[in-house]
């Protein structure tokens, strides 16, 4: 966040572990990070494991599920800025989106 402040840019913040992402939402932001849904999760964190998702990373669909049912799977954070998207970690994946 710091750093899109210091480029006085405008946004908001979608608390989607309050109000989850739907499936459909989440594969229309796999098709703008240009990731599958399997390719932006956190493989570390327990619902992940428990859940035996690992066999399911190349199921768009099963994991875009996951990811609406466990949302703390999802990396974060994850910046939209129009049809694009990317990851910001580190941050500077960022400025790929301010050009």
């Amino acid at each position: 966040m710091s750093l899109l402040k210091e480029h006085n840019l405008d946004f908001s913040i979608v608390e989607y572990l309050k109000t989850p992402l739907t499936p459909s939402e989440i594969i229309a932001l796999s098709e703008k990070l240009g990731k599958s849904p399997g390719e932006f999760v956190r493989k570390n964190e327990a619902d992940f494991k428990n859940n035996n998702l690992a066999t399911k990373l190349n199921d768009d669909q099963i994991m875009a599920e996951a990811i609406a049912k466990f949302p703390k799977i999802m990396e974060r954070p994850i910046v939209v800025k129009g049809d694009r998207a990317v990851i910001g970690r580190p941050p500077e994946h960022v400025l790929s989106l301010l050009g």
